[in-house]
């Protein structure tokens, strides 16, 4: 398989894929609230495959591309690299919390699962949007110069 072919679709698959993370989050926390443990374990379960498979991509990607500069120009610049740094500093953060938060779920430690769980969830879910927010604005409002 040669990945020349694929690799300009991974962007548009990385914010489908932060985009399904996202709904899983969400729809994880509400059946939490609901008390629905089975199906909030299968939600946040299936964030975290859906998280891996966009790391897999994401690194994919930027192997083949490497970097590729932000082409808006203006005000937007100090926004779109605020939002990107904030991005990727969490980003980064939140892969431990994530595997932290999974463990104390799967030891079954529902003292400290959901106490860790409040900080990582919101931090996850920002991480996603903010993912998307970055691929519309450097994909489609300012695209890249190829």
């Amino acid at each position: 398989m040669n990945l020349d072919n694929i690799v300009p679709y991974l962007p548009h698959f990385q914010a489908l894929l932060n985009t399904a993370a996202m709904l899983m989050l969400s729809m994880g926390y509400y059946f939490i609230r609901q008390q629905r443990h089975d199906l909030h374990r299968n939600c946040m379960v299936t964030a975290l495959l859906i998280s891996g498979v966009f790391m897999a991509s994401y690194l994919t990607y930027h192997a083949a591309v490497g970097y590729r500069p932000f082409t808006g120009q203006g005000v937007i610049r100090p926004f779109y690299f605020t939002l990107l740094a904030s991005h990727v500093i969490l980003a980064a953060l939140i892969v431990p919390l994530v595997l932290a938060t999974v463990w104390l779920a799967a030891r079954r430690d529902f003292l400290r699962h959901p106490r860790l769980a409040r900080w990582t969830l919101p931090l996850w879910l920002y991480v996603s949007v903010s993912g998307v927010v970055i691929y519309v604005l450097g994909f489609h409002v300012y695209p890249p110069q190829i």
